[in-house]
């Protein structure tokens, strides 16, 4: 008895980006109810959805933003197919570090449709009582 050896599927892999995204527990809320695979639709008064490229500026945001406003704040970490990417510019919006990406809210469902994995939260911050 004779055997071929079994053709295996190859799968290409397709490089990542590492996003982050300060948000408040409303919009947490939200992103859970999706499985956390996705981000809500934007306000009308938000017409950008604004991730950000680093920790430490997320970070900040939860913190120092998030925190007095709604009384908690999280960072959330999650990947995005690198090539999808390359259509929005990076915004450099204060000093060295201060980047983030401006996705027009009309193109946010293909954003997430771009989205490898689940969005997790890494870090949580909540007002002192």
């Amino acid at each position: 008895m004779c055997t071929q050896p079994t053709a295996t599927p190859t799968t290409t892999v397709r490089p990542t980006t590492t996003l982050w995204r300060p948000t408040g527990p409303e919009e947490l809320a939200l992103v859970a109810a999706s499985g956390w695979t996705a981000w809500p639709p934007r306000l009308p008064e938000q017409p950008i959805f604004y991730p950000v490229l680093n920790e430490d500026y997320a970070i900040r945001i939860a913190r120092d933003w998030n925190v007095p406003a709604s009384g908690s704040g999280h960072v959330t970490r999650f990947e995005v197919d690198s090539a999808f990417l390359e259509r929005y510019p990076v915004r450099q919006v204060g000093g060295e570090t201060i980047l983030e990406l401006w996705v027009p809210a009309e193109e946010l469902d293909e954003f997430n449709r771009h989205i490898v994995g689940r969005i997790e939260v890494v870090r949580e911050f909540h007002a002192r009582t």
